[in-house]
């Protein structure tokens, strides 16, 4: 039967004492060969992962650029991440990326979905920040 690990759970398997161990550069050179499979000169990876599963990759080896959505909700009388908004929103930005095709990194500021909206003033060019109050 699946099941799904945490990434930081210990265990041991051929040597390795966690998942990020067990994994190593697997993944990370994978997607390289998945930029180079490309033909692109500017790769970007559109990071939607929880942080516990994108910590899995070795970023400074990757040849992309990593933009990282970040989904902020008003609670408590300030913008903060709720975990579990922040997980539905990062699954209805994907569903957003692949019904419209999207191709160019800026058209993820287009995304308006369940009252999110895109905020320049917090976000950098690897950091994309979207806001809602409810």
């Amino acid at each position: 039967q699946p099941y799904r690990l945490e990434m930081g759970r210990k265990f041991g398997v051929n040597g390795a004492k966690t998942l990020y161990e067990f994994w190593g550069a697997k993944l990370t050179d994978q997607l390289n060969a998945e930029f180079e499979s490309q033909c692109s000169k500017k790769n970007v990876l559109i990071n939607l992962a929880s942080n516990e599963y994108f910590n899995s990759i070795q970023t400074k080896g990757l040849d992309a650029k990593i933009i990282t959505p970040v989904f902020k909700d008003w609670s408590n009388d300030k913008y903060r991440i709720v975990s579990f908004f922040a997980k539905k929103a990062r699954g209805q930005m994907a569903a957003h990326i692949i019904k419209n095709r999207l191709k160019s990194p800026a058209k993820l500021k287009d995304f308006a979905v369940d009252g999110y909206c895109f905020d320049p003033e917090e976000s950098t060019d690897n950091k994309l920040v979207f806001k809602r109050k409810q």
